[in-house]
C-alpha cells in the first residue's frame, strides 16, 4: 500500500471534497481524507503507478493538482484561472461594472446614459463572462459528475436574470425586463463573499500556518576548506542532509532537527510545545526545528531531515486529521449532497406558484431567483471542518497532537480516566526517601554507593545522584546477581550484598523497603527509595474530579506502592499488579461500560492504549506507545522533566468545546437555511440582497469557530 499526498486547487466547499472522495474510493483509494479548507488531500493505494492516472481523473472533474509526490503529476490551469488567481481578483474585476450599474438605482440621482439597455448590458456581460468561467465551468463539470455543487445555483440565478433582460432588449422590451444589474450584482457578491469565506477559513488555519512558515529558513552551515578550516556559508534548510553540521546563534530560529556537538543555549520551544519558559539545552540534546534560540550559541549535527523531522510530523498529523470526516460531519455531509436537487426544486415551485398567484412573471422570476442564490449549502459542509480545523490548530499551538479528528469529538463523552503509574502519574526518577543502619552512617552511605555503582538499575542511579563520594573502595571480586541485586567481597573478606526483600528474608520479617544491605548474612541498614510525582499531576486529578471524571491508576507495580500514589493524590480506584496481558483485558471491560481514556507511556501499555475509547501517551513514551495512542501530549516543562500531563485538561476542554462549537455551527446552518428560503420565495429579499447575504452566511460560522482560538476551554 502506498500513501500519496496531494495539494488540489479549485474546492470550494465540502461538495468538492465528497466529489473527490468519492471519486477516489471509485478508484480504489482507502483511508481517503480530504480538506477542503486547506487542499490537502490524501490517500492509500495498492498500485502507486495509478496515481498519475487519478491525477488527471481530479483535473477532469474540474480540480488541478498542483503537486503529487509522483515524478510526472501534472499541474493543469485553465484560462480563468490563469488570469484570476483568486476570488478578490475576480471581484475587484466585476466591481466597477457592477457599482456603475447599481448608480441608476440612487434616488435622486439621474444618469441618462445609464438608463440605456444597450449600456447596461455592455457593463453587464464582462461580469457575467467572468463569472461564467469560474461559476458556470464548475457548476456544469459536476452536474456531468453527478454530484451539483453550489456553484449551479449561482450559475442558474444570474443566467435567468441575464437572458430574461438580454430577451427583453432584443424583442424592445427593455423597459419590462430590464434587471442587468441583478445578474451583474449576484456574480459581483457571491465572489466577494467566496473571498471572505476564504479569508475566514484561512483564519481557522492561522495556527498550523505558522508551523508551517517556520519550515523554510535559512542555515548557516559549517564546512571545511583544504586546510581543514571552518568555513560558514548559508543554505536553505531544505537542501541539508543528514549528518551536515550547523552553526545556530543566539536569537535564530533552529532551522532543522539536530543534536548539540557544542555549546550551551537557552531554546524557546513554544513553536511545539506552547509553553514559551525556554529550556536549557546542553552537549548532545537534542533541538528541535522551528525553536527558538533565546540566549547562547551552539555547532550542532542535523538528525533528521524532510518527513522525518518532529515539526513536519506534527503538521502531517494535523493535516491528516483535519481531512478525515467525524461522525457528525458525515450527517451533514449527506444533507449537502441533496440539498442542491432540493433548492433547485423550490425554487422551480417557487416561479410556478408565485406566477398562478401573482399573474406576474417577472416577480416570480426574481423571487426564484432570490431562493436561488441565498440558498447556502456551504455553510452546512463548513460547519464541522471550520470548527475542527481551529480545535486542531490550537491543540497543535498548546502542545497536544491529535491523529484523528474523531478523537477530539470523542472527548466529549469521556467519563473515566485510567492513568499508568511509572512514566505517567511519576517521573521515573528516583529519589531516597530515608533510610538505617546499624553502623557507622557515612560507612554505610560508602559501601552503598560503592556496591551500586556497578549497577545499572534506575534505584541505583538515584543513590549514586545523591549519595556521591569520592572515597573508592577495591573489591575483590563484584558481580551482579539478576533478580535480586549486587554481591561483592572486600579485601578483609567480608561479603557484602546489597538487594531486594529476596536477599534479606532470612534475616527479617519486614518487607516495605526497597533495598537491604547484607554483610556476613547479617542485616546492617535498609533504603527507601522513593518514585517522584509529577508536579502536575495533582491538579490534572483534582480537575478531572471537578468535572465528575473517574480516575482509576492501572499499574504493574505493587499493590502497596499504588495505593500509596493513588493516596497522596486521592485517585477514586487502584488497579495494581497488573500483566501487560491483563492489562489490556481491564481496559477493555472498562470502555465497554463507558467511554474511557487511557493515559500511558510505556511498551507495556501500548495494547492497553490501543484498546481504550482513546488512547493518550506522552510525548518522551516508548515510540510504540506514541503509536498506539489517538492522542499525544507534548513535553513543556523547562526543568527538562515532562510536562505533558499538564495538557491533559486543556485537551479534554478542547474536545467539548470544539463538539459545542460544531453543534452551534450547524444550527446556524440549518436555521439560516429555514429561514432564508422561505423569506426569498415570498419576495421580502431582492436576488442581490440574497447574494449578499449568502456570501456574509459563511463568515458568521468561520467568526464563530475562530472564537475557540481564544475561549476559555478549561
Amino acid at each position: 500500500m502506498s500513501k500519496v499526498q496531494w495539494k488540489v486547487d479549485g474546492m470550494d466547499c465540502t461538495s468538492c471534497a465528497i466529489t473527490i472522495h468519492k471519486y477516489l474510493e471509485k478508484k480504489g483509494g482507502q483511508n481517503i481524507r480530504v480538506n477542503f479548507g486547506t487542499g490537502d488531500v490524501a490517500f492509500d493505494i495498492e498500485d502507486a503507478a495509478k496515481s498519475n492516472d487519478l491525477a488527471k481523473g481530479i483535473h477532469q472533474l474540474g480540480y488541478e493538482v498542483q503537486a503529487a509526490d509522483q515524478p510526472h503529476a501534472h499541474h493543469h490551469t485553465s484560462g480563468s484561472r490563469s488570469l484570476f488567481k483568486n476570488h478578490l481578483q475576480r471581484f475587484w474585476f466585476c466591481f466597477p461594472f457592477t457599482a456603475l450599474l447599481m448608480l441608476h438605482m440612487i434616488p435622486g440621482l439621474t444618469i441618462h446614459w445609464l438608463m440605456n439597455h444597450w449600456v447596461q448590458m455592455a457593463l453587464t456581460i464582462p461580469v457575467y463572462v467572468v463569472g461564467m468561467s469560474f461559476f458556470g465551468r464548475s457548476a456544469w463539470k459536476s452536474i456531468r459528475n453527478g454530484i451539483p455543487n453550489m456553484n449551479v445555483l449561482i450559475a442558474i440565478g444570474a443566467t435567468a436574470a441575464f437572458f430574461y433582460s438580454l430577451y427583453g432588449s432584443l424583442t424592445g422590451q427593455a423597459e419590462q425586463y430590464l434587471f442587468y444589474e441583478t445578474a451583474a450584482a449576484i456574480i459581483t457578491l457571491v465572489f466577494l463573499g467566496n473571498y471572505l469565506e476564504d479569508v475566514s477559513v484561512n483564519a481557522t488555519q492561522r495556527d498550523l500556518n505558522k508551523l508551517a512558515k517556520s519550515q523554510k529558513v535559512m542555515a548557516n552551515m559549517i564546512a571545511f576548506d583544504d586546510e581543514h578550516k571552518e568555513q560558514i556559508f548559508p543554505v536553505e534548510n531544505t537542501s541539508l542532509h543528514v549528518g551536515d553540521l550547523l552553526l545556530i546563534k543566539s536569537g535564530e530560529q533552529v532551522p532543522i532537527d539536530c543534536k548539540i556537538l557544542w555549546g550551551e543555549v537557552e531554546v524557546n520551544e513554544a513553536i511545539i510545545t506552547g509553553e514559551s519558559i525556554p529550556v536549557h539545552k546542553t552537549k548532545k540534546d537534542k533541538l528541535i526545528g522551528g525553536s527558538i534560540i533565546a540566549e547562547g550559541s551552539v555547532k550542532a549535527q542535523v538528525t533528521a531531515v524532510g518527513d522525518a523531522t518532529v515539526l513536519s510530523g506534527i503538521l502531517n498529523m494535523v493535516k491528516q486529521a483535519q481531512g478525515e470526516r467525524p461522525p457528525v460531519q458525515k450527517m451533514a455531509d449527506k444533507i449537502s449532497s441533496i440539498f442542491i436537487p432540493i433548492v433547485l426544486v423550490i425554487a422551480s415551485l417557487t416561479f410556478i406558484i408565485s406566477w398562478l398567484v401573482l399573474k406576474e412573471f417577472t416577480p416570480a422570476l426574481m423571487r426564484s431567483v432570490a431562493v436561488l442564490v441565498i440558498a447556502c449549502p456551504c455553510a452546512m459542509g463548513l460547519a464541522t471542518p471550520a470548527a475542527i480545523a481551529v480545535g486542531l490548530g490550537r491543540a497543535a499551538k498548546n502542545g497536544i497532537l491529535f491523529r484523528n479528528a474523531t478523537s477530539l469529538e470523542t472527548f466529549k463523552d469521556i467519563k473515566r480516566v485510567v492513568f499508568d503509574k511509572t512514566g505517567t502519574l511519576t517521573t521515573g526518577n528516583f529519589h531516597i526517601a530515608g533510610f538505617h543502619t546499624t553502623i557507622d552512617e557515612q560507612t554505610f552511605k560508602k559501601i552503598v554507593f560503592n556496591l551500586e555503582k556497578f549497577s545499572n538499575h534506575p534505584i541505583a542511579k538515584a543513590i549514586l545522584r545523591e549519595w556521591t563520594t569520592k572515597d573508592v573502595i577495591q573489591w575483590e571480586n563484584i558481580r551482579e546477581i539478576k533478580g535480586l541485586g549486587m554481591q561483592a567481597k572486600d579485601k578483609e573478606g567480608n561479603t557484602w550484598i546489597a538487594g531486594s526483600y529476596k536477599v534479606a528474608k532470612d534475616f527479617t520479617k519486614d518487607d516495605t523497603h526497597n533495598i537491604y544491605i547484607i554483610k556476613n548474612n547479617e542485616l546492617t541498614g535498609w533504603i527507601d527509595v522513593k518514585d517522584e510525582i509529577r508536579p502536575e499531576a495533582t491538579s490534572v486529578i483534582q480537575y478531572l474530579h471537578r468535572k465528575n471524571i473517574e480516575t482509576i491508576l492501572l499499574s504493574g507495580d505493587s499493590l502497596k506502592n499504588s495505593e500509596q500514589l493513588a493516596n497522596e493524590l486521592h485517585i477514586d480506584t487502584v488497579i495494581a499488579d497488573q500483566t501487560p496481558e491483563q492489562k489490556l483485558a481491564k481496559i477493555t471491560a472498562l470502555a465497554a461500560e463507558q467511554p474511557t481514556a487511557m493515559v500511558g507511556d510505556g511498551i507495556n501499555d501500548a495494547p492497553a492504549l490501543a484498546k481504550a475509547t482513546i488512547g493518550i501517551s506522552m510525548n518522551d513514551a516508548s515510540q510504540i506507545a506514541m503509536e498506539s495512542a489517538q492522542v499525544v501530549l507534548m513535553n513543556t516543562l523547562s526543568s527538562g522533566k515532562s510536562g505533558g500531563l499538564n495538557k491533559l485538561p486543556t485537551a479534554l476542554g478542547l474536545g467539548k468545546h470544539t463538539y459545542i462549537t460544531i453543534k452551534q455551527n450547524l444550527f446556524w446552518a440549518f436555521a439560516y437555511n429555514v429561514v432564508a428560503i422561505p423569506v426569498a420565495a415570498l419576495g421580502f429579499l431582492t436576488p442581490t440582497i440574497g447574494a449578499l447575504v449568502m456570501g456574509l452566511s459563511d463568515v458568521v460560522l468561520a467568526i464563530n469557530s475562530t472564537r475557540l482560538f481564544v475561549k476559555k476551554v478549561v
